[in-house]
């Protein structure tokens, strides 16, 4: 199934052939647009080669940092990002054997699958139902209970980014987003 969430094809497909790039692209999902954070690993790949968690984990920190800070960068805080990219580069290598898909793959049900995402850095309560949610919806990983462990964002609709395949869905999303800012303002 191809991911269609940052509007470019370059990004959405290392997006949709390298789990590791799809689980960076939600961790950078952070106080920044969504379909910025999701080519985050592209803009990686353009300035440091392959996007392989073993090579990112054994990177200079300064020098990956350095890279990660170039403009056009990963995130709107890069340095920090670049370190915790390295970081869950090292989970990925050092507890899945470098194979990202294995903590979705691998789950024994929707509960085990929150468990281990949310194990990792860069996941909070909101961020584990979304990326469930993700995986679920975009790459038709469901295990027993990935309902429950997703909560609202398993529902139809435009809620997240697992939601978003193609402008217009991004659209909706922004404008739900948008709808549910206001609504927490006027409480």
């Amino acid at each position: 199934m191809a991911i269609h969430i940052t509007d470019n094809p370059e990004a959405d497909e290392l997006l949709s052939t390298n789990p590791f790039a799809l689980l960076v692209g939600m961790m950078l999902d952070q106080q920044y647009p969504m379909e910025h954070a999701f080519a985050g690993p592209q803009k990686v790949v353009s300035r440091f080669g392959p996007f392989d968690p073993a090579a990112i984990a054994a990177a200079d920190p300064e020098e990956f940092a350095a890279l990660c800070s170039t403009t056009p960068a990963i995130h709107r805080f890069p340095g920090s990002m670049a370190a915790r990219l390295q970081e869950l580069a090292r989970i990925v290598v050092d507890e899945y054997d470098g194979d990202a898909s294995r903590i979705w793959t691998e789950a024994a049900d929707g509960k085990d699958l929150a468990k281990r995402i949310n194990a990792l850095p860069g996941f909070g309560a909101q961020k584990v139902k979304i990326f469930v949610a993700l995986v679920a919806k975009q790459l038709d990983v469901r295990p027993a209970g990935w309902e429950k462990a997703a909560g609202d964002y398993a529902l139809d609709g435009f809620r997240s980014v697992a939601d978003v395949v193609d402008p217009v869905s991004l659209q909706k999303v922004r404008d739900h987003k948008k709808a549910a800012k206001a609504a927490a303002k006027e409480k």
